[in-house]
């Protein structure tokens, strides 16, 4: 399977789009990639490029919030965190709107499953659109994630998703604690959880690229 990418714009932000033949007859993937904080869509695709996954397209927005030198982030940190979490929601729904879009031109009605992964606050920003989203998650893949402060005023979407989570046992950046406190809240929320601590630190290794990659095609 190889590969092509290409560069787009949707709401003013770039992203990077990746895919293969993709067959309308079966269920057709929607994969949205979010990078970390004070990073890019092109960060996470080193890592992204090495996933194998069937009937799949790969998306890789940008962040909505500029962080500066060219970097960006999916919500801002301190005390606006929560009011920037919800604006994240906004811009994530858009996305997700623009990607299926772009699929319907191309295949005409196939069935589409939105899935969602992502490194640190990547991955703590595919938990909370899963969790707050408008739109029903298939599969969740988070590494080296956490919870935000969520927003108080939004009720927990119905829909239950099948998530993985990985964190590393010496991560010095989100620590162990605070990665499975997060797994467990989804847990708790009724989405059903694959979890696995690691000896890594905060970065995504190739295991975690072969266990997101059977965990997407299983």
């Amino acid at each position: 399977m190889t590969m092509h990418y290409q560069n787009t714009y949707w709401l003013g932000k770039k992203v990077l789009i990746g895919k293969d033949e993709l067959d309308p007859s079966q269920p057709v993937n929607l994969l949205l990639g979010f990078h970390g904080a004070d990073s890019t869509p092109e960060n996470l695709l080193v890592h992204g490029n090495k996933l194998k996954i069937e009937n799949t397209m790969l998306i890789y927005p940008e962040g909505p919030l500029d962080a500066n030198e060219g970097l960006f982030s999916w919500w801002q940190d301190g005390p606006r965190q929560k009011e920037s979490v919800i604006q994240f929601l906004d811009y994530t729904g858009k996305v997700v709107d623009e990607a299926h879009q772009y699929l319907q031109q191309e295949l005409g009605n196939a069935t589409i499953q939105t899935c969602l992964w992502g490194f640190s606050q990547g991955g703590a920003a595919s938990l909370v659109y899963t969790l707050f989203g408008r739109h029903p998650i298939h599969k969740v893949a988070s590494i080296c994630g956490f919870l935000p402060d969520l927003p108080e005023n939004k009720d927990p979407t119905s829909q239950k998703s099948s998530i993985l989570g990985i964190y590393g046992k010496n991560d010095d950046i989100v620590p162990s604690f605070l990665a499975d406190y997060a797994l467990d809240a989804m847990k708790d929320m009724g989405h059903h959880l694959i979890v696995k601590g690691t000896e890594q630190g905060h970065e995504i290794k190739s295991e975690n690229i072969h266990d997101l990659t059977a965990f997407f095609n299983s």
